[in-house]
């Protein structure tokens, strides 16, 4: 009994001396690795903040060790912040590390462009893991952009804040219907002119920004327009749009107009639905968008009905729409034409014509390469066939539909007597594996006087657009496309969506084949 009782003794003094040692920790400074020597936080606006970095410490040695301070050069007045072990701040004691371990700190930074350098513009700062006089570091680096900020205005307590609202017209029953946001002012006493856009900084919009009614919004070649989450851009009744964007000889994109989300992460670069949408509110009219790219919306444009004029509401030339949660252009009886137009990558179409409306496209390049099998590039469609949605005009001449999914064409027709679409000279992708379609009088390619010398891919092997990288939207026809040459020269578009003269005959789509 008694070796039984000191074997029991034995063991626990061994167990507790044992876990005396592991948990023991000696200051250590020195001996440490990091996962990078500087940490470049990505470009974010002036006051805004950015996305959570990751830097990864390591203990090298056998020993556990106790850093003295985890701290920032700049001290409690940096305008980073930190998290360490789980912890938020910017200055920590005594930091425990276990032998052969690791630990993670998480950066972010909201910093004003007051506070970077003059000449660059850059806001830095270090990471100190030792104490005040003896430490290793890690760089901080932070590019911060200057820009206008248009918001809706605010008031009442920090627990009870009520918002601007803008009017948007009034629902069924007669009453207004209202939405977050601001109407843009000539006369702002913040930013100015807020009806002349220019591109000496970009523009951040929260909330919608509204066009007021009998104004004009003027963007000039450059401008950069970024939009928070739920943010758009909303052109009244008798409003206009104006966008100025030209033919940009650099990658930089330097005359083109860019709408976009305001998360300037390259994470952010291609992610759809990050803002809401630009849209036209019934009886805005002489809208005219030319040289601009819209992306990462959740719809691009939304045109709710149009002026009820003979002239096009809304007049595009070499404007791209890409990555939309939903649509990329979404008309409901509107009035459109379009002229060296690019859409892809849009989670239901990427252009919907519905309830009706008139439109005309030429050279156009409608694809869709969304992940899932379901999106089309095309929709038309009446509605319920009621003469309030008479598909007056549907006219596509030297486009391409064609995409990811079988079929590229969603036609709905309630109204036989007035459905009026045409397509001339176009590529059309429509792959009927189980013949669902082939009695039906829509899709009659080659019966149907409403198909001109169409082609029709029916396999992805024939009539391939060969197009240069649809998934990084790039869609410059490559040799051996079926778009080469099959196309009807245009007058009134003589030049691709880069500028480059078109040759007769002329290369289907948006872009001309340059070899």
């Amino acid at each position: 009994m008694r070796y039984i009782v000191f074997l029991i003794i034995a063991f626990f003094s061994i167990f507790l001396t044992s876990c005396r040692s592991e948990m023991e920790f000696e200051s250590n400074i020195g001996n440490l690795r990091f996962s990078k020597e500087t940490v470049y936080l990505d470009t974010v606006f002036t006051n805004i903040g950015s996305s959570t970095y990751t830097l990864k410490v390591y203990n090298t040695t056998n020993k556990n060790i106790s850093i003295p301070k985890v701290r920032l050069g700049k001290g409690q007045a940096s305008n980073y912040r930190l998290m360490v072990d789980g912890i938020p701040g910017k200055e920590f004691d005594n930091v425990e590390l276990l032998a052969n371990d690791s630990l993670y700190v998480f950066i972010e930074v909201t910093s004003d462009v007051a506070d970077a350098n003059p000449t660059d513009f850059l806001y830095t700062d270090q990471i100190q893991f030792g104490d005040f006089t003896n430490f290793q570091k890690v760089e901080l680096v932070t590019l911060i952009q200057d820009a206008v900020f248009i918001y809706p205005e605010r008031s009442g307590s920090p627990n009870n804040y009520t918002y601007e609202q803008i009017q948007l017209g009034v629902d069924g029953a007669g009453n207004p219907v209202t939405i977050t946001g601001t109407n843009l002012s000539h006369t702002d006493v913040t930013n100015g002119d807020e009806l002349h856009w220019t591109n000496t900084k970009p523009y951040v919009i929260y909330g919608y920004a509204k066009i007021p009614e009998n104004e004009t919004l003027i963007i000039d070649p450059g401008a950069r327009v970024h939009f928070h989450a739920n943010s758009g851009l909303i052109v009244a009744e008798n409003a206009s749009l104006d966008v100025n964007g030209g033919i940009s000889s650099t990658e930089a994109l330097e005359n083109q107009v860019i709408f976009e989300g305001d998360r300037l992460e390259p994470m952010y670069t291609d992610v759809p639905g990050q803002w809401g949408t630009i849209w036209f509110l019934p009886g805005s009219k002489n809208n005219s968008l030319e040289n601009i790219t819209i992306k990462n919306a959740t719809v691009g444009m939304l045109i709710s009905g149009n002026d009820g004029t003979p002239t096009p509401t809304i007049d595009m030339t070499n404007v791209q729409i890409y990555n939309c949660a939903n649509v990329g252009i979404l008309a409901r009886t509107g009035k459109m034409t379009g002229k060296n137009v690019v859409v892809n990558n849009c989670g239901q179409a990427s252009l919907a014509c519905t309830f009706g409306g008139k439109y005309d496209f030429t050279h156009c390049t409608f694809a869709n390469y969304w992940s899932n099998p379901n999106q089309t590039c095309l929709v038309l469609d009446d509605y319920d066939g009621s003469s309030s949605y008479v598909l007056e005009q549907a006219n596509f001449k030297n486009c391409i539909f064609y995409g990811s999914s079988n079929l590229s064409l969603a036609l709905e027709n309630n109204n036989t007597s007035t459905f009026n679409y045409q397509f001339t000279n176009c590529l059309i992708k429509f792959v009927d594996f189980n013949n669902q379609y082939i009695n039906g009088p829509l899709y009659s390619f080659s019966t149907n006087p409403r198909y001109t010398n169409c082609l029709i891919s029916t396999n992805s092997n024939t009539l391939n657009p060969k197009f240069k990288d649809p998934n990084k939207n790039k869609f410059n026809i490559l040799q051996g496309s079926a778009a080469i040459g099959m196309g009807i020269f245009d007058p009134l578009v003589p030049k691709d969506i880069l500028g480059i003269d078109r040759t007769n005959p002329s290369d289907i789509g948006a872009y001309k084949f340059v070899p």
